[in-house]
């Protein structure tokens, strides 16, 4: 199958993790297991059919604890489609699915350096384990 589209560029847009203090670092470092990974994607239509797609990963704590680390990658991707994309479905597969899957490997990488910096193989394991399962 051929691709519809073309990846003109990629980077990251925007990269931000938050650790308050010390007393937090070491409860995260202990807790990372429960944090959830959310993904939310966007696109704006630029010119000359060009499309920017960003891709927000955010790692958070979802509980009510006072003790929380935050981490977000906004990853842009610019596309060029080809004339045949006319359908609405067509371009949403090939935003949602098609260029995710490619730039996946980039994206997974730069989210396990960031959380790196916690120092810390489980949650590495823990994420990748995430990513296999698909939970």
């Amino acid at each position: 199958m051929t691709k519809k589209y073309k990846i003109l560029g990629k980077y990251i847009k925007d990269m931000s993790s938050e650790t308050p203090d010390i007393e937090t670092y070491i409860f995260v470092r202990d807790y990372i297991s429960k944090y959830q990974l959310n993904i939310d994607i966007n696109s704006k239509a630029l010119k000359d059919k060009m499309i920017e797609i960003n891709t927000i990963l955010k790692f958070e704590d979802k509980q009510n604890n006072k003790k929380k680390s935050y981490f977000e990658i906004n990853y842009s991707t610019i596309i060029k489609v080809e004339e045949e994309i006319k359908e609405k479905k067509d371009l949403e597969k090939v935003i949602l699915c098609d260029v995710q899957t490619e730039i996946y490997p980039e994206l997974e990488k730069s989210l396990l350096n960031l959380l790196t910096n916690l120092k810390t193989e489980k949650m590495k394991k823990i994420i990748l384990l995430k990513e296999t399962l698909k939970i």
